[in-house]
């Protein structure tokens, strides 16, 4: 049997999907973890070849899984973080770790494209479709310009971990047009590297891969590297697009109204749109997924890594037992706020210098008020992104939700009563693999338009908000927004 596969190229895991052609099978599953260097204070760097022995571990074993049980792996296609960067060399050979999106190092570059370079960060904001912030690409080099030039000097290419490890496969120096917009190098409106980027990052175009559309397809390129991944000129790549983009296809979350947030270590919430959207005051991202089909909206440093800091650094105890302790407290953790900058923030502060806090903390307060007032500051951050997207695109009807937190029913549940909306789950919670599948079912001709092969999509529970809470936590909201104006 003739299968598809996905694979998502995470902050934290490789991961890989395959399912029949039909859709109806998962026919085999694997991850592999990643890991994120620090080595000097707001630096985050991740290993390219520890990406790509990864990649090589969880593609070995879906072939063993397929082969096994007697399936054909035809077509593979990529879903990837956004905004990471690495040097390269004329053969596609790392010169550097790649700076991935939680990386701060640009932070001055950033700040001076909002106040002092204002006039020309707004006119790359209206290229780009990205707002300026440490995260971008276009920023990191504009860092590696004053910092590196010698570096600078002798990359033959500098791109993404997507960039090399298609290199790696195929041969080819190619970038799809979603990872490209979110470079902030890009040119959205003519599909073509911005000569106003280019002059501020200090580089060239020919230093840059050629863009192509998220359909691009290319034979694998069989060599001594990849033999171990179990790949062969037999099995067609298709280039796909980014993990935010692609979560939504995934999600089934293509038409108006229905809104995707995510929360994996990061998080972010977006709605998909049928053309180019710019926030004027240059808040919200808009990403390209295909011909006619843009993603809009804002990303937020801080999603399950907040959980992450409480049970491991603040409360020191397993994640289940605090989860369990804190569904115990009442919506609105008894008063307690919880700003979540704790990394920094993007939408819809975008200002690397946001930092977290406690606010109206009492006696009564214990370690599951901690918790639970935590996990809302997460949700009403987003909460306060939509209500910024929402502007722009009409009222949110409906959200799908993946990520990690997903698996909460807590978490969820909270969304729905915080939101007012119904949520819903999608029966796989690999989104952006199954976002990759569902763009090969569209460069493949199996169908005609995005909006078609979203209808494929199966989706498993939905959460119903509940009225009483939801009243609740509407006053709650206008608290933890005075909170908010009054402490950045």
């Amino acid at each position: 049997m003739n299968c598809f596969v996905g694979v998502d190229v995470g902050t934290t895991n490789v991961k890989a999907l395959a399912l029949s052609a039909d859709l109806s099978q998962v026919l085999a599953h694997a991850s592999a973890p990643v890991e994120t260097l620090h080595p000097k204070p707001v630096f985050a760097e991740q290993d390219p070849a520890q990406i790509w022995s990864a990649f090589v571990q969880v593609m070995a074993e879906v072939n063993r899984e397929l082969a096994g049980a007697g399936h054909t792996m035809t077509h593979l296609a990529f879903s990837t973080a956004m905004h990471s960067l690495l040097a390269m060399d004329a053969q596609g050979e790392p010169l550097s770790h790649a700076i991935i999106w939680s990386d701060n190092r640009a932070e001055q570059q950033a700040s001076d494209l909002r106040t002092t370079q204002a006039e020309l960060g707004r006119q790359l904001y209206q290229q780009t479709g990205i707002p300026m912030h440490p995260m971008v690409p276009l920023c990191k080099l504009a860092w590696l310009r004053e910092h590196e030039p010698r570096l600078l000097r002798r990359t033959a290419c500098f791109g993404s971990i997507k960039e090399f490890l298609w290199h790696k496969l195929t041969g080819e120096f190619a970038i799809d047009y979603s990872i490209a917009t979110a470079t902030g190098l890009f040119d959205a409106a003519n599909r073509q590297w911005s000569e106003l980027a280019l002059a501020h990052a200090g580089i060239r175009a020919d230093q840059l891969s050629t863009p192509v559309p998220t359909t691009h397809q290319h034979p694998v390129r069989e060599s001594g590297q990849t033999a171990g991944t179990g790949l062969t000129s037999a099995v067609s790549l298709v280039i796909g697009a980014s993990d935010g983009c692609l979560a939504n296809l995934g999600a089934g979350a293509i038409k108006r109204g229905t809104t995707t947030l995510t929360i994996g270590t990061s998080g972010a919430i977006r709605q998909t749109v049928r053309k180019p959207l710019r926030d004027e005051q240059g808040r919200l991202f808009c990403y390209i997924l295909d011909d006619d089909y843009y993603v809009v909206g804002g990303p937020t440093n801080n999603g399950g890594n907040v959980l992450e800091w409480v049970t491991e650094k603040l409360a020191q105890a397993e994640t289940d037992v605090l989860l369990a302790e804190a569904e115990a407290i009442a919506p609105g953790s008894d008063g307690l706020l919880f700003l979540p900058y704790l990394q920094g923030e993007r939408a819809p502060l975008w200002d690397a210098h946001a930092r977290g806090a406690y606010l109206h903390v009492e006696w009564q307060h214990t370690r599951a008020h901690f918790v639970r007032a935590a996990l809302e500051g997460v949700l009403f951050n987003l909460m306060l992104i939509n209500e910024l997207l929402m502007k722009h695109t009409g009222p949110t009807r409906v959200i799908h939700a993946n990520g990690g937190f997903a698996q909460s029913r807590f978490w969820v549940q909270m969304l729905a009563d915080m939101s007012g909306v119904p949520v819903r789950l999608n029966a796989s919670n690999e989104s952006g693999s199954m976002g990759g599948i569902l763009l090969t079912m569209k460069a493949l001709g199996l169908v005609a338009t995005l909006d078609e092969a979203a209808k494929l999509v199966e989706f498993g529970d939905t959460y119903e908000p509940d009225p009483k809470r939801h009243r609740l936590y509407q006053q709650v909201f206008k608290r933890w927004q005075l909170g908010l104006s009054q402490n950045t």
